[in-house]
């Protein structure tokens, strides 16, 4: 995460930290566990991301950005596209053929989203939002992220309220979940 900067640098920090997880990815040799193993990371750090934008993110967006609603809509649908992959990501193992051709497409979503978000969203929101409000939103998502959810639920709420009573039950469970099977750190 970044220092005590407002949302974008937050969202940002993820965006880089998800990259470099995707580089090491494609370095690792195909099949193997440590290939799992970053791609489990990866998905950790995507679904936190995704919980932290449908909470704090899309709703400033809505409220200051002009067709807010088009934009928070449509990177919604992308969040459902990726949630999608890293589910299925999940039920495979590394050695499958499976595995193997789903990399490329997150890659692609992930590629998409860091564009779209830091180049065309964030400018924007940027350009109307109140530096003041930035900042708590910021603050909001260094909370939420380390008690959000760690696993993909392509079926989970879009809309912010729903979004937060979900991820208050079903976070806690991910991360006793990840820690009795050792998710991200074999």
């Amino acid at each position: 995460m970044g220092g005590h900067g407002g949302i974008i640098e937050e969202l940002t920090a993820d965006h880089r930290e998800v990259q470099r997880l995707l580089d090491r990815v494609r370095c690792a040799p195909p099949g193997g566990a440590e290939r799992k193993t970053l791609v489990e990371r990866a998905a950790i750090v995507l679904v936190r991301h995704t919980v932290a934008e449908k909470e704090y993110l899309y709703p400033a967006v809505r409220r200051y950005v002009l067709d807010g609603d088009g934009w928070a809509d449509r990177a919604l649908a992308g969040h459902r596209a990726l949630a999608e992959i890293l589910a299925d990501l999940e039920e495979r193992e590394p050695g499958d053929e499976g595995f193997g051709r789903l990399l490329p497409p997150l890659v692609t979503e992930v590629t998409r989203h860091v564009v779209e978000a830091e180049q065309r969203l964030f400018p924007r929101l940027m350009a109307v939002c109140p530096e003041e409000e930035l900042r708590r939103l910021g603050a909001r998502v260094r909370e939420v992220e380390p008690k959000a959810p760690t696993r993909p639920r392509p079926g989970a709420p879009q809309a912010a309220p729903l979004v937060k009573a979900a991820a208050r039950v079903w976070g806690p469970w991910d991360r006793l979940r990840d820690v009795w099977t050792r998710r991200g750190r074999r």
